[in-house]
C-alpha cells in the first residue's frame, strides 16, 4: 500500500516532466455600461464618478477637472505620487502636458469596476515582456482603488512600485 509521502513524491516527480502551460490572457471587458451599473444607486454614482475622473483628468490631462473628482486632502498610496490634490495634478500635467479631448469611455483595457462601501476598484489589462524570452509578451491584471467620501476621491491604492 502507498502512504500519503510516496503519493505526493511521485506527484511531484511526474509534474517536473510536464509540459508547462500558459496562463490563460487577461481580457478587457468591452462593455462599460453594464458595469457602471448597480441596483445601489450610491455605488453606482460612485462608480461613475470614479470612471468619469479616468476619463476626463487621468486618461486626458485636463486638470482643470480635478477639483471636481478629487478632494484637497486626497491620500496617495503610489510610491511615486505624493499626497495631495495638487501633487496629483502635477503627476499628470507630466504625463499629459496639453489636455487631450476626453473620449466616451475609458481608453485604457478595462477588464472590471467593483465597488463596495466607499470604495470603487478598476482592473486593468497589462502586457509585460516576458523577463525569460524578450521576444514574448504576457498579461497581467494591474488595478486602480478609490475611497469617496462627500463625492470626492479622497485615497488611492495601485500596485505601483517604487521607481
Amino acid at each position: 500500500m502507498f502512504t500519503s509521502s510516496v503519493l505526493a513524491g511521485a506527484a511531484l516527480a511526474l509534474s517536473c516532466f510536464m509540459p508547462a502551460f500558459a496562463q490563460t490572457p487577461v481580457s478587457a471587458n468591452p462593455d462599460h455600461a453594464p458595469m457602471l451599473a448597480s441596483s445601489d444607486p450610491q455605488l453606482a454614482a460612485n462608480k461613475r464618478l470614479v470612471y468619469d475622473f479616468w476619463r476626463e483628468v487621468f486618461e486626458s490631462g485636463n486638470v482643470a477637472l480635478a477639483e471636481k473628482y478629487v478632494a484637497e486632502s486626497y491620500i496617495q498610496h503610489n510610491p511615486n505620487v505624493p499626497n495631495g490634490r495638487g501633487a496629483l495634478v502635477g503627476f499628470v500635467s507630466r504625463r499629459i502636458p496639453a489636455p487631450l479631448p476626453a473620449q466616451d469611455r475609458v481608453k485604457a483595457p478595462l477588464v472590471s469596476i467593483t465597488a463596495e462601501r466607499d470604495l470603487v476598484m478598476l482592473s486593468f489589462v497589462r502586457e509585460y515582456t516576458d523577463p525569460k524570452d524578450a521576444s514574448l509578451k504576457y498579461t497581467t491584471t494591474w488595478f486602480d482603488m478609490f475611497r469617496i467620501e462627500n463625492g470626492k476621491i479622497v485615497e488611492h491604492w495601485d500596485s505601483a512600485l517604487k521607481q
